[in-house]
């Protein structure tokens, strides 16, 4: 299946500035995939060690010098390791010994035409473990190396591994106020409602191509079992049963403030919040955290303790809440509209990772800073050098309550929609907020399935 990563791979390929590539993201989600992918098709060598499968292949990296390395894995491999013409894949790296991760450096600095790839499943734990004093204990080659994030495959891309190329060229070709077909909008959204309860966790995909349901429902079983198995690797940070409990309690929780005490109001809150930062560490939940949103960059000011749960995958959340593709098919409309949370989490995880794929992946939420006050607004994009405000809609309708205060409160003129409809575009609009006030601004409503295009249709709409 293409993941559209991998044209970022192929840039970092041919870039001058490349630097050692580490791969990161929660397990399974295609790190492997992607460097096995880029060295078919880019490489006419391919080296790949897995640390995990044999942790005595670290002895091999003992030595600061990479020439040494190279002449010791073409030995081991029977492969030659030319500059340009053979990709090095390091996987399971945290389970080698720490040298073996700080020879990345080494190359960079003494053999900079190798093209090397690392990554691991619990590699965020390794780059984040401290002696218990603040310092690091895995030595990182700080300058050295770069970073791609890589999340489960969007939405577009599940389109395109499931035979439905045309809607998203489709989707790439939509400019503001073409004619949606209603035939096409319908089937949109009925491949939307699949993504929801299937997902974009690779192996999922493959076994709902074999066409075999309950396959596809055995792997995101096995999927959440192999999370659970990984729980006692977490470290000394929070017990296995408290984040197996915050794992399983997440996706009841999604698009609402997280309070410990809807997990468990028996356990301390203090550790429910060290579990979840395991979980987060595992790139498995993220936080929504609250902004201020009074301008760029929106991260200012905002608050890692007031944030609502992401969880890594739709799909995974809606088998975690018992929900199978039979249950999205069984009511044509019903079960969406009624299912707002599980859109939020769609759009949520897609803006999560559209910035560049060498940031940290971050999103952002509003909310009043009143007492007893209740508007909110879902998300809180940066788009070039405006704060955009974002609200999500399962349904054709909803209030926007929430958006008409913030947009007077920051003197924004300007907002998006996501929901059920088709495009639109509404022009100086004119209502009342909740305090009675006149709020005149423009909105731009988009289907659910149009989140991969958000980007270019703002900017698009900004030039009309």
């Amino acid at each position: 299946m293409h993941r559209f990563l991998t044209d970022k791979l192929l840039a970092w390929k041919v870039r001058s500035t490349r630097h050692p590539l580490v791969l990161r993201g929660a397990r399974q989600v295609g790190k492997t995939y992607l460097a096995r992918e880029l060295g078919r098709i880019a490489f006419s060598h391919y080296i790949e060690v897995n640390f995990e499968e044999s942790p005595a292949l670290s002895s091999l990296f003992q030595t600061k010098n990479p020439d040494t390395i190279c002449e010791l894995l073409t030995t081991k491999y029977s492969t030659p390791v030319i500059d340009g013409e053979t990709l090095l894949f390091l996987d399971e790296i945290q389970a080698a010994q720490p040298y073996v991760f700080e020879s990345l450096r080494y190359f960079y600095e003494k053999r900079p035409g190798l093209h090397v790839i690392a990554a691991g499943s619990l590699l965020e734990f390794m780059l984040n473990r401290n002696d218990g004093q603040g310092q690091n204990r895995f030595p990182m080659p700080v300058g050295r190396i770069e970073y791609m994030y890589v999340p489960p495959l969007d939405y577009e891309e599940f389109l395109e591994a499931t035979g439905h190329s045309g809607l998203v060229n489709f989707l790439h070709a939509y400019s503001l106020g073409d004619e949606l077909p209603e035939a096409l909008h319908l089937e949109f959204l009925l491949c939307l409602k699949r993504y929801l309860a299937l997902g974009g966790m690779p192996a999922v995909i493959n076994a709902y191509l074999s066409e075999d349901i309950l396959q596809t429902e055995r792997e995101q079983q096995i999927l959440i079992s192999n999370y659970y198995h990984d729980f006692p690797k977490y470290g000394r940070h929070a017990s296995p049963d408290l984040l197996q409990k915050v794992f399983v309690s997440v996706p009841s929780l999604l698009g609402h403030k997280l309070m410990y005490s809807q997990i468990d109001n028996t356990v301390k809150s203090r550790d429910l919040a060290k579990a979840f930062d395991c979980l987060q560490q595992a790139r498995i939940v993220a936080k929504v955290c609250h902004t201020p949103g009074n301008g760029i960059p929106i991260g200012f000011g905002s608050d890692e303790n007031v944030f609502k749960p992401l969880f890594l995958d739709v799909g995974l959340a809606c088998r975690l809440l018992s929900l199978n593709l039979a249950d999205f098919d069984v009511d044509e409309n019903a079960l969406l509209e009624n299912r707002g949370e599980l859109c939020e989490q769609f759009i949520g995880q897609h803006l999560l990772y559209s910035g560049h794929e060498f940031e940290e992946p971050r999103a952002y939420f509003w909310m009043r800073d009143a007492r007893n006050a209740s508007a909110e607004v879902d998300y809180i994009i940066q788009m070039d050098n405006e704060v955009v405000p974002v609200e999500v809609k399962s349904g054709k309708t909803g209030s926007l309550k929430g958006l008409h205060f913030f947009l007077n409160e920051k003197h924004r003129n300007f907002a998006v929609r996501f929901n059920g409809d088709r495009p639109s575009l509404l022009k100086n609009s004119i209502v009342k907020d909740t305090l009675g006030r006149d709020c005149r601004f423009s909105l731009l409503s988009l289907p659910l399935y149009m989140v991969c295009q958000l980007k270019r249709l703002l900017r698009e709409w900004k030039r009309l």
